[in-house]
């Protein structure tokens, strides 16, 4: 539809996640007004950012070394261990400045659907660590869907054997919600995982 350059960006960027069509030609236009110097600044720090990250050898979160700053922090809780589905889930958690251990990043959850076995996660370098680094908590945060729960349950099977403590993170009604708008499997887990007072 557009010259060949302008096309090809359109078509790149489309293929974003939450991108579609309209939009990634609204960024393609945007990108062609501004300066060249501006445009330039995004290319190179995509560019920079694909040469020089890599993934940690030790929890698999995003690392620009051979260790994440997050597995070299000697200030880290080194017994507990938070099992995240994604890397971008860490980034979540630390936001909310309550944990102080180490991560374990899956690279996803168990989906028979989508063809993501266990043997494709990072679950068997996790009872490694486990074992090695004596962890006695695993704190499983991966995500409350389906897929979520059935990572959770299956990792909770395999590592119990090894005398961790697993836990799971509570669910339920957000702060500030309202019960009127709660739906009925997070107001039944909030009823299940409620706290004494």
């Amino acid at each position: 539809m557009f010259e060949g350059p302008l096309q090809r960006l359109i078509d790149e960027l489309s293929r974003l996640p939450g991108v579609g069509k309209k939009s990634a030609q609204r960024m393609a236009f945007h990108l062609l007004g501004v300066e060249k110097a501006d445009a330039l600044r995004l290319s190179t720090a995509i560019a920079d950012m694909r040469e020089q990250l890599g993934i940690c050898q030790r929890c698999f979160n995003v690392t620009a070394g051979e260790e994440c700053s997050i597995c070299r922090d000697l200030k880290r809780e080194v017994t507990l261990l938070c099992v995240v589905e994604r890397a971008q889930d860490i980034a979540v958690i630390e936001r909310s400045q309550e944990f102080r251990g180490r991560y374990h990043v899956l690279g996803g959850a168990i989906s028979p659907i989508g063809g993501v076995g266990p043997s494709q996660l990072h679950i068997a370098e996790l009872g490694k660590r486990v074992i090695d680094e004596k962890i006695e908590e695993l704190i499983l945060a991966t995500n409350p869907t389906v897929e979520g729960d059935v990572t959770a349950m299956y990792i909770a099977r395999e590592m119990k054997p090894l005398g961790v403590r697993v836990t799971r993170l509570a669910m339920g009604l957000p702060v500030g919600g309202d019960l009127d708008y709660a739906d009925e499997l997070t107001l039944g887990r909030a009823l299940t995982g409620r706290l004494e007072l």
